[in-house]
């Protein structure tokens, strides 16, 4: 029984018997994930997964994967609680760098990313201004990315997701070279958004377990098995999967002071280096 009441219903993220070979290696082998929609009564609760390994793993092969940018050679990989078979353009992608045309306004930015998906006219617009104000921006529409701080281009950089994707965002290690006050305001921010839509879906790639542990609500580490030498076997897949929702960690306000937050890193820590 967790503090937080909630229920897992439909499935919304779906990898079965998914591997990847490069020239013939093995690159990723029989995964199988699955994100479910969290319901918690009164209020909406998206969801937010962290994808940790580490370097070299197979980590940006699944995120090309879930983005539909590349095929599986085996296996399937669908979203929506249609479970329909990704395709590039469905799963919004948030890069590292947040990279914006830096020529362009912030409400330029939307608009290509709009046209881009077919939006035109009246309804591109109408779309672009009402999130600009969903991700307080509303007041920024006509400064370039210039003018921004490192902040407010994330959000627009994840507004222009939106445009493309409903529901579902990829993010490629938003944590890196941040500060402990601008990491803070990134995870809150994460979890604001993910939470304005029961089906908002994030699935943040990073490699600062502290982190994961602070945004979601589960948790994939990504690994190769070892044979008897000690040696990795080629093709990685799920070593370890942490709901962090019945671990009583998720959506506290104060999460790296839990005892249970503590054992928990040190415990994913322990694990790595046999990954």
């Amino acid at each position: 029984m967790t503090r937080f009441a909630c229920e897992y219903r439909e499935t919304i993220l779906k990898l079965t018997d998914v591997s990847v070979a490069y020239g013939g290696a093995p690159v990723l082998r029989d995964v199988n994930l699955e994100v479910h929609n969290i319901v918690r009564p009164g209020m909406s609760q998206g969801q937010v997964v962290a994808l940790l390994g580490p370097s070299g793993v197979g980590k940006t092969t699944l995120f090309h994967l879930l983005a539909g940018l590349m095929p599986p050679d085996t296996g399937t990989v669908a979203v929506t609680e249609q479970l329909t078979p990704v395709k590039a353009g469905m799963v919004g992608v948030v890069a590292q760098n947040y990279p914006l045309f830096m020529h362009r306004t912030v409400r330029g930015n939307l608009h290509v990313a709009g046209k881009q998906n077919g939006l035109r006219g009246r309804e591109l617009a109408d779309k672009a201004d009402a999130l600009l104000k969903r991700f307080g921006l509303d007041g920024e529409g006509e400064k370039y990315p210039s003018q921004l701080s490192g902040g407010q281009r994330q959000r627009v950089a994840l507004a222009q997701q939106f445009l493309c994707s409903t529901h579902f965002l990829l993010m490629d290690e938003p944590f890196s070279g941040l500060d402990v006050v601008a990491q803070d305001a990134v995870i809150e921010f994460i979890r604001e958004v993910a939470a304005q839509d029961e089906l908002n879906t994030f699935v943040i790639v990073t490699h600062d377990i502290s982190a994961a542990l602070q945004v979601a609500d589960m948790v994939w580490v990504l690994g190769r098995d070892h044979d008897t030498a000690g040696n990795p076997v080629p093709g990685a897949h799920l070593q370890a999967q942490y709901n962090l929702v019945e671990r009583e960690i998720a959506w506290h306000d104060d999460i790296t002071r839990l005892p249970q937050y503590l054992q928990l890193r040190q415990e994913i820590r322990d694990l790595f280096p046999r990954l």
